[in-house]
């Protein structure tokens, strides 16, 4: 089986494919859209990305491509987030610092505290700011330990995210939507197209009067006009039970949009490594 991630090796994305698919090859991708590509052209058989970070919230470019592109979520992986200075040098040699934009707000207060006035640049993954981090001794990367390992970097200080309760939620692609477990939650995305009094409430009833838990509720802009959206809802429960399927008609009546994004069996990370 292969398996697109987040490149290059030592990502986060990789271990979140490693757990879920631990016999898989592994292809590693530039950018979370090329995982997308690389599922739609049968390039790989799944893909792994972030989807969103209890500190920063959703990652807007996966809720973007899922509501763009034409694959199913089809499983999920949340794993504890432990992040690491590495580099080269010495803790106190450090004069700039690399990392991927969510990586670098996860760490905003370490940063200020213990790294004021240090040159913060971007990149396009974790693993990639450890692979520059190799070239100069000034140079640090904010990933995770396994990434040292990897690129032969020392870990210069541990544990250094903003909340130790700090978790990223991964969702697995797939070309095909996934079987009912028994238990399973459902993504999808809603577009009202014109506002009104109450027009969120319709929707949102549909569910609270069959008794579904909703897990998620979050807006993202349609690119159409300011103040239009679409509203990216999670729910417990899969697509073929009786009353997720009798909700999602109501809310196919009151809605001029419903798109399944997938159902697929829930992960549930154990409370001691968090």
């Amino acid at each position: 089986m292969r398996v697109a991630v987040l490149g290059p090796k030592g990502s986060y994305s990789e271990m979140a494919a490693s757990r879920r698919f631990p016999d898989a090859e592994l292809v590693y991708l530039d950018d979370i859209e090329d995982v997308f590509v690389a599922v739609e052209r049968s390039e790989a058989d799944a893909g792994v990305v972030p989807l969103e970070n209890s500190l920063e919230g959703s990652v807007a470019l996966t809720m973007d491509l899922l509501l763009r592109r034409s694959l199913f979520i089809c499983g999920e992986v949340v794993i504890p987030i432990r992040h690491c200075l590495l580099g080269r040098g010495d803790p106190d040699s450090v004069r700039i610092i690399l990392s991927h934009p969510q990586a670098l707000a996860q760490c905003r207060h370490y940063l200020r505290r213990r790294y004021p006035g240090v040159e913060v640049r971007t990149t396009g993954s974790t693993s990639h700011a450890a692979r520059l981090a190799q070239e100069f001794p000034e140079m640090a990367a904010i990933a995770n330990e396994e990434a040292a390992k990897t690129y032969g970097l020392k870990v210069l200080d541990r544990d250094i995210q903003d909340s130790k309760n700090n978790v990223t939620r991964f969702v697995v692609l797939s070309r095909e939507i996934a079987r009912k477990t028994g238990d399973d939650r459902t993504s999808i995305v809603v577009y009202l197209e014109k506002d009104r009094p109450g027009a969120l409430f319709s929707i949102l009833r549909e569910f609270a009067v069959r008794n579904i838990n909703l897990t998620r509720i979050e807006s993202r802009p349609s690119r159409r006009e300011l103040g239009d959206y679409y509203f990216f809802i999670d729910l417990e429960g899969h697509i073929e039970d009786d009353a997720v399927r009798e909700s999602l008609e109501g809310v196919g009546r009151a809605a001029s949009m419903v798109r399944v994004l997938g159902s697929y069996p829930k992960d549930h990370i154990p409370l001691d490594t968090v």
